[in-house]
C-alpha cells in the first residue's frame, strides 16, 4: 500500500516551488487511478450508483479535507464527483496533492486491502 496514507499534509505558505514532472511521474505510480493535468493539477472521476451515494462520498471527501487543511476542487453531479487537486499556494502541484488523493482512493477499498 501506498506511504502516502501514512502522511499528514504540510502547511503550504508559497515561495515553494512545485513537484518537478519528475516528482509528479514517481508520486503518480502510488496513485494510479489519477490523470494528471499538465503536471499543475490531478483528477480522478469517481462513478456511484446514485445521488445519495455521491453525496455520502462528497462528505467523507470534505471530512479528509478539513482534516488535512488541504481542499479538493469538486465537480459534484447525480452519479459522479470529479476530485480535482492543485496546490495554489505553490502554483502547480505538491506533496499534499498526493497525500489527499490516496487518502480520497481508501474511501472505497475494502479495509483488508489497506
Amino acid at each position: 500500500m501506498s506511504d502516502l496514507l501514512n502522511q499528514q499534509c504540510k502547511p503550504c505558505e508559497g515561495g515553494v516551488p512545485p513537484l518537478t514532472p519528475t516528482e509528479v511521474e514517481a508520486l503518480m505510480a502510488q496513485v494510479p487511478a489519477w490523470q494528471p493535468l499538465d503536471h499543475s493539477a490531478i483528477q480522478r472521476t469517481f462513478k456511484f450508483k446514485n445521488y445519495y451515494e455521491t453525496m455520502a462520498f462528497v462528505s467523507a471527501v470534505a471530512w479528509i479535507a478539513h482534516q488535512q487543511d488541504h481542499h479538493p476542487e469538486l465537480e459534484v453531479h447525480y452519479s459522479r464527483c470529479v476530485v480535482r487537486y492543485s496546490t495554489h499556494a505553490v502554483g502547480g502541484l505538491s506533496q499534499n496533492d498526493f497525500i489527499c488523493a490516496a487518502r480520497v482512493d481508501a474511501l472505497l477499498r475494502p479495509p483488508e486491502a489497506q
